[in-house]
């Protein structure tokens, strides 16, 4: 019975052992075995939210913006601050013409002077840069609507075009499994050998439409990573999809919210910049004055001086630069003004693609997507029953094809309409969702 035991306990040791080596084998073959099968880990899904907040804290114009907006705060200190005083110190000998003057070496002169600015031009100084500051406000706003609306539009983009890879990907499988078909038919006799022929022909321009539709796909969301930066991967996925249940209101609601577009506050702004210039272009022709306070000592004599130095505009009034800072003045108007008129312009241009969209979206979801999908029912029917030839159905397979797409081009169409408005008008129509 103890020889019994002994062996059963040296089995069991052994089968123990023989498991945790199994194990440790297993662990490190998993990983070869899975790669050797073709399974892929799973990509990192981005949400809209996500990419947004990576292009805003990533993408290099908004930190040549946030750049622009220090340079600017910096200018407004500049502008406050008082010019530094100035001391002179003078020694030199001394020797006096007139009879019983001593004379000596050890005479020095001492001076200090300090620059004043009249208060009307700190004040137009300040008011530059106040102005500047308030153009580079509204400039990094533009950026990042400008930034928002783009990232927008290519994370549409990007699910357009896998919704497109997905419907040409369903093509290519349903017509190599129609050219199986024909091939059978064929081999057997009851089918020409032209349908083959055929169904090769449309069997290969799905596949090109295919291939073409994987670079479309890589290319998209190559062009929106390009926007975030380095804080996504090169290869990930998206998590989204298009907002179709969005509209926009009237064209004169439109045409009101326009006029609080921040290109056009960006262009007010610059038009304010150019009027302060001017003032201050203006008034640098007599800037300031000069305090001065001196004291010279020789052997003899000790005398204070007190002082004040006042340029003259004889020679130079500053005609060119103020003719400059006029011309500016000019210039920012009539820009603001084409700038108004140009955002008008594109905002209407932008309304009608969008009613044309969601007139082109309602027919295709009211009418043409059920009649091109029954269309093809019935030619699929008299295909299989012999009542019709193979071009027929493919010919009708072709047209459900492009039925499709352009129903995935409309929906597409319309977002971006919507898209290109909410750029041109600063705000946010389209609600960005988590």
């Amino acid at each position: 019975m103890k020889i019994k035991t002994d062996v059963h306990a040296h089995k069991s040791g052994a089968l123990r052992a023989g498991s945790a080596v199994l194990r440790t084998v297993a662990k490190k073959l998993l990983p070869a075995v899975l790669t050797f099968c073709c399974i892929e880990p799973a990509l990192a899904a981005y949400t809209l939210p996500d990419i947004i907040d990576g292009a805003l804290q990533y993408n290099p114009a908004v930190g040549i913006a946030a750049a622009q907006k220090d340079a600017a705060e910096a200018a407004i200190t500049t502008a406050g601050t008082y010019s530094n005083p100035q001391v002179e110190a003078v020694m030199g000998p001394s020797r006096y013409r007139t009879p019983g003057g001593q004379g000596g070496d050890r005479n020095w002169n001492l001076g200090l002077s300090q620059p004043l600015e009249f208060p009307g031009v700190r004040n137009a100084r300040l008011a530059v840069a106040e102005s500047g500051s308030k153009v580079a406000d509204t400039t990094t706003a533009l950026i990042q609507i400008e930034l928002r609306t783009r990232v927008k539009n290519a994370f549409y983009d990007v699910l357009q075009r896998q919704a497109v890879l997905k419907l040409v990907e369903g093509d290519r499988n349903l017509l190599q499994q129609i050219r199986e078909r024909v091939k059978l038919r064929v081999d057997v006799g009851e089918a020409p050998r032209y349908e083959l022929i055929k169904a090769d022909t449309e069997a290969l321009a799905a596949e090109r439409d295919y291939q073409a539709a994987l670079v479309r796909v890589s290319e998209g969301k190559a062009y929106l990573r390009g926007l975030v930066g380095s804080s996504i991967p090169v290869e990930y996925d998206l998590a989204g999809e298009l907002p179709l249940a969005y509209s926009l209101p009237s064209l004169d609601s439109l045409r009101e919210q326009v006029l609080q577009s921040p290109q056009l506050s960006q262009a007010r702004a610059a038009r304010e910049t150019a009027d302060a210039r001017l003032k201050l272009e203006e008034r640098l022709r007599t800037p300031g004055l000069t305090l001065k306070a001196s004291i010279e000592q020789d052997p003899d004599l000790t005398q204070m001086r007190f002082g004040v130095a006042i340029p003259l505009p004889l020679w130079d009034q500053r005609k060119g630069p103020i003719a400059a800072a006029a011309a500016d003045v000019r210039q920012n108007q009539a820009i603001l003004s084409d700038r108004e008129l140009a955002l008008r312009r594109d905002m209407e241009a932008a309304y009608q693609r969008y009613l044309i969209a969601q007139q082109q979206v309602s027919a295709f979801e009211n009418g043409l997507l059920s009649q091109a999908e029954s269309v093809l029912k019935v030619a699929e029917a008299a295909y299989r029953f012999g009542e019709r030839g193979i071009l027929e159905y493919m010919d009708a397979q072709r047209t459900f094809r492009a039925v499709r797409k352009d129903y995935l081009a409309a929906r597409f169409d319309y977002v971006s309409s919507m898209l290109e408005i909410e750029r041109l008008l600063g705000t946010e129509l389209l609600e960005v969702k988590p």
